[in-house]
């Protein structure tokens, strides 16, 4: 593989990493999140999205390991992110809003182009 394109890989997986165990833990943890959750409609869900987001974040560490967790993560991260962009525009969030999940998004959909094409 492409040096410049390892090393690019190597920092999306590490920075959605650790985006993706801040905003997991916030989830199932903070008040705040309570009240994003109420306005996406979707306070049900807080928790096991928390716990979605913290697993996913840990796969895509494990992953530098074992390549099958390390899609499986990336795979449900960028799914995960999916719903997110989806969801933003269902309640009509701004672009400047939405713009961390577009970016996590991408990071992901990146790092699962790259571990399902590298040899």
């Amino acid at each position: 593989m492409n040096t410049s394109i390892q090393i690019a890989f190597e920092i999306a997986r590490v920075l959605s990493a650790i985006a993706f165990l801040f905003y997991g833990i916030a989830c199932l943890v903070t008040p705040r999140m309570d009240a994003e959750f109420e306005r996406y409609g979707l306070a049900r869900f807080r928790r096991p999205i928390g716990a979605v987001e913290c697993l996913g974040a840990l796969g895509l560490l494990a992953g530098q390991f074992n390549r099958p967790v390390l899609v499986l993560a990336a795979a449900g991260l960028t799914l995960t992110m999916v719903m997110a962009i989806a969801t933003r525009i269902r309640i009509g969030d701004s672009l400047a809003r939405t713009l961390p999940a577009i970016v996590l998004l991408a990071l992901n959909a990146f790092v699962l182009g790259v571990a399902v094409t590298q040899d």
